[in-house]
């Protein structure tokens, strides 16, 4: 059994959590130091915060070349639960916990201002499979007693109107995606009849993650649902690493992971700033992580917030090579978000694509026809604002980005077969979807 780990008010002061921090260093770098990785890598150095100031960051392609298992610290006998990340930025990452750590994801995730209860309906739209997300809102809801919708993001038998059709007759009242998903919802909401922010009474909040979200799309959100939009930020190799004061910031979870800044231009690493997150779990059994850079584009704080948490805070922009150069400036999709839902609500504005040329910015928004000139107008006029680059911007008619089929298709979900009738489609009969 481990030692207990600190749990929300334990401390009063970023001083005394700067010390849980300092206590737990020791015995992570001796946990550390059973992995064959971090055994090469500490060799033989005592574990003391002095010899963890020392170590070069872990990097994902160090974790792409300890697959499978070059990270494990413990006997595969203890090991819970198996994971590979999405894989957005090249070859996935294995990640692995016992059922210590995963209690230890779960209370994280947990930690949410709108509290999760047994009298919740908790709707899980997020994918299951190899990565952590679909699991771990899945226990952490389901350690609190709520019931749990499991309503897969990747699965063909779960399209936005049955989703849509659930959400609505089960009377949920907790859901978990991506901020994307609660807007197709909406649509698809509206698709089949119902009003987002009056048909929906149970509803009392949606906790999204999973993709950088710029203030105001989660105001838009937030007005459209009418409800509190729950910010969490996370990844599937350590688990939950931030989550959403009633202040509306989100704050690291600096009791259980150490955080620090790395700059990517000159490799200098500092506690707070603007620059790559790198993150050490503090409490992790299977897969210690040291000094782990998630090459994220963060600026960390430790300035006070209202809440009185005492844990630092963090805004992300995410990946820095997502920052795209138009003309003599560079465009990132968080500065562009957040022109385009700034706009009035009115323009009732939920989908837009944007590309980013050498010469010029290309955007392409969703809006009404009576509407369409003025709500151009605007964008553009911020874009040139706010962006100073070259930019073409153009309305296009609601269904163009995506296609009302999209929002009320409710296909069949065929089971394997062998035998046909002589009028069905008999190519299915392996390839089943």
């Amino acid at each position: 059994m481990s030692e207990p780990r600190p749990r929300m008010g334990q401390w009063s002061s970023v001083e005394e959590l700067r010390a849980l921090q300092r206590s737990r260093l020791p015995r992570l770098l001796a946990t550390a130091g059973r992995s064959p990785f971090y055994a090469r890598r500490i060799a033989g150095a005592p574990p003391t915060e002095e010899t963890f100031r020392t170590l070069e960051p872990t990097r994902k392609q160090d974790l792409r070349e300890q697959y499978p298992f070059g990270l494990l610290a413990v006997d595969r006998s203890e090991l819970a639960t198996y994971h590979e990340s999405s894989g957005t930025s090249g070859t996935p990452t294995a990640s692995y916990y016992t059922a210590e750590d995963w209690e230890d994801l779960a209370e994280r995730y947990a930690r949410k201002w709108v509290g999760i209860t047994a009298e919740d309906t908790f709707l899980v739209r997020t994918p299951y499979a190899l990565m952590i997300t679909g699991h771990l809102a899945h226990a952490a809801a389901r350690s609190h007693g709520a019931a749990v919708v499991p309503a897969d993001s990747r699965s063909a038998a779960m399209p936005h109107a049955r989703l849509v059709r659930v959400l609505h007759d089960l009377n949920v009242t907790l859901t978990w995606s991506n901020p994307t998903e609660t807007l197709l919802w909406a649509a698809a909401a509206r698709a089949a009849g119902h009003q987002p922010g009056k048909d929906f009474p149970a509803l009392r909040a949606l906790f999204v993650g999973g993709e950088p979200l710029s203030p105001a799309r989660r105001r838009r959100i937030g007005e459209i649902w009418g409800v509190p939009v729950v910010e969490e930020y996370g990844s599937t190799e350590t688990g939950s690493l931030a989550g959403q004061c009633p202040e509306g910031r989100l704050h690291l979870w600096a009791d259980r992971a150490l955080f620090e800044v790395r700059s990517p231009e000159t490799g200098e690493i500092a506690e707070e700033g603007r620059g790559q997150l790198v993150v050490t779990p503090l409490y992790r059994e299977a897969m210690p992580l040291l000094r782990y850079n998630l090459e994220d584009d963060v600026e960390v704080s430790y300035a006070p917030c209202g809440c009185g948490w005492h844990l630092p805070t963090v805004r992300v922009f995410g990946r820095s090579a997502f920052a795209y150069p138009v003309g003599s400036g560079r465009v990132t999709q968080d500065e562009l978000e957040d022109l385009v839902f700034s706009l009035p609500a009115r323009y009732e504005v939920m989908f837009w694509r944007a590309r980013a040329e050498p010469g010029v910015l290309r955007v392409q928004f969703e809006v009404a026809d009576d509407l369409r000139e003025e709500a151009v107008g605007e964008l553009a006029a911020a874009v040139a604002r706010r962006l100073d680059v070259p930019a073409e911007v153009v309305g296009v008619a609601p269904g163009t980005l995506v296609p009302e089929s999209v929002l009320t298709s409710d296909p069949d979900v065929l089971k394997p077969r062998g035998l046909f009738g002589p009028d069905e489609d008999w190519d299915r009969a392996v390839l089943y979807y």
